[in-house]
């Protein structure tokens, strides 16, 4: 489909999905969002649900502004994915150690690496910079800065909720990793600390929701928050590095005789700030649950840990800013999938995945997520796919 157009206060509202199908809160949320004086575009993918401040699902175009809950807690959270040499024919029939093996070496739910992962002894991580990068620590907000433990240890770490690790098999029985990780705790202190920051400036007094308050262009907050934001979506970067690396580490050992080979990582941000030109204009490009799917630029659409996931290569659609959907999104809340399921229905919704079936992962129930191939239908016009994947195993948080 094509976007269908609802108008806004600054600007028209771009919805790549049904407006009938979107929750009541999310479209005021959206409509809010297009109150602010600062916007310049706002594009609503087919995910599209309720979030804090902005809706998970949405891409906002800002000039001069930017506005930290559009980002999103999660600063930088976004996908990896590789193809392997391995094909379904090579997994052995009881996948139970391959999962545990994985969960030895990723940290999951608020854990942390015993020691810091060294990059060093890891294949394929670029260690240039390496030292530089956590120099700059130094300069980020001084009210997180004694979480620098914590996040050197994080490192590395998968977390919780909805990320996950995978292994998967495409149509032509190739098998691919894939994990979904971002900025860990340090990227949540850095993003609530700049979001009580930007509500109490001049500017924000008076806003339709407190929490879409934003920092103005040329303006020492704006210039700290742009410092942490862009160091935070660095750090996600290398977080999803390093756990590649460690879990390609282990499938080395593990399928040893097949002297398994890796192609290039594909791997994107959808909860991240861009500077873009659009229309003779530089702009701000908050994606807040969405992807950059600019003209032939490799993407991660996932779904849920039942219905597999795809990849895909941008249309280059400048209406949506070259943007398009970061998954399946959420039809229910956590409390409500909690309250509506069982783990009997878990373990038949996720019959054939090597995964967790336990109450602790309800919430993250394929019921509770819509269905991943409407969503990918409902953007054609902005992605082509690529591969189809199927979940063989799950590490959830």
């Amino acid at each position: 489909m094509s976007y269908v157009e609802v108008p806004g206060a600054q600007v028209p509202i771009r919805m790549w999905t049904d407006p009938a199908t979107v929750e009541d809160v999310a479209m005021q949320q959206l409509r809010n969002v297009a109150t602010l004086p600062w916007i310049k575009g706002l594009a609503v993918m087919p995910d599209v649900h309720y979030g804090k401040g902005a809706t998970v699902g949405s891409v906002i175009a800002m000039r001069g502004a930017v506005c930290p809950a559009a980002v999103g807690v999660d600063i930088g959270c976004g996908m990896s994915a590789v193809k392997t040499s391995l094909t379904a024919n090579d997994l052995p029939g009881d996948l139970s150690r391959l999962r545990s093996k994985i969960e030895q070496v990723l940290p999951v739910g608020r854990g942390m690496h015993d020691d810091p992962v060294d990059p060093g002894r890891l294949h394929g991580v670029p260690t240039a910079g390496w030292d530089d990068f956590w120099t700059r620590f130094d300069g980020v907000a001084e009210a997180v800065r004694f979480r620098r433990e914590r996040a050197v240890k994080q490192m590395g770490s998968l977390g919780g909720g909805n990320h996950f690790w995978e292994f998967c098999v495409d149509a032509d029985q190739s098998v691919w990793i894939m994990l979904h990780s971002g900025s860990r705790n340090i990227g949540k202190e850095l993003a609530e600390y700049h979001m009580g920051v930007a509500q109490k400036l001049p500017q924000n007094q008076g806003l339709v929701d407190r929490d879409l308050a934003v920092f103005i262009a040329d303006t020492p907050q704006m210039a700290a928050y742009r410092n942490d934001l862009f160091w935070a979506q660095e750090y996600a970067k290398h977080n999803r590095e390093i756990m590649m690396a460690l879990t390609q580490d282990v499938i080395r050992r593990e399928f040893k005789k097949a002297k398994v080979t890796f192609d290039q990582v594909i791997s994107c941000h959808h909860n991240y700030v861009a500077e873009e030109r659009y229309e003779g204009m530089d702009l701000l490009v908050t994606r807040k649950g969405a992807i950059r799917a600019g003209s032939g630029e490799y993407g991660i659409i996932p779904g849920s840990m039942g219905t597999g996931s795809y990849i895909v290569k941008g249309l280059g659609n400048a209406a949506s800013f070259n943007s398009a959907s970061h998954g399946a999104g959420r039809k229910m809340s956590r409390n409500a999938a909690k309250k509506r399921f069982s783990t009997r229905d878990l373990e038949e919704q996720t019959r054939g995945v090597e995964c967790r079936k336990d109450s602790g992962v309800i919430d993250e129930i394929p019921g509770a997520y819509k269905p991943i191939e409407k969503v990918i239908e409902q953007q054609r016009d902005l992605v082509e796919v690529v591969a189809h994947l199927e979940q063989v195993v799950c590490v959830k948080g």
